[in-house]
């Protein structure tokens, strides 16, 4: 099995903070739901899965239905940076449906737990330092 990555951004700081599993407790769940903070070792947290990606790269798309990969002719919004006006371009993106093929989920946090962030995910530096 895959191990996802799972990006997750304290809005209060702008900080983001990554952590690592090897199974995706979000598995059937949509970009823009609400899910609980403990399925990823956050007490108290409630977050919102705001995108991600597959084990190819391919962006996942929050206004495509469905599950799997498709190539979809795109004029804005994310995944997609038009430079000359009008023109469109065809694009490999995910559907919305998070399934086992993710690998990376960005989650936003929506209501703070008891701890902060900082705490449950020291620096690199001080995590250096306490081994």
């Amino acid at each position: 099995m895959v191990e996802t990555k799972f990006v997750i951004n304290d809005t209060k700081t702008g900080k983001s903070y990554q952590k690592v599993l090897e199974d995706n407790p979000f598995v059937n769940n949509k970009v823009g739901d609400k899910v609980s903070g403990h399925l990823v070792g956050l007490d108290d947290y409630e977050l919102e899965i705001r995108g991600g990606s597959d084990k190819s790269g391919c962006p996942i798309r929050y206004d495509m239905p469905g599950i799997g990969k498709k190539r979809a002719l795109l004029t804005s919004g994310p995944c997609i940076k038009i430079v000359i006006k009008g023109n469109r371009i065809r694009k490999t993106v995910v559907s919305n449906t998070i399934t086992q093929d993710i690998v990376q989920i960005n989650l936003k946090v929506i209501k703070q737990g008891s701890k902060s962030l900082e705490e449950m995910f020291p620096k690199e530096e001080e995590a250096k330092a306490a081994v």
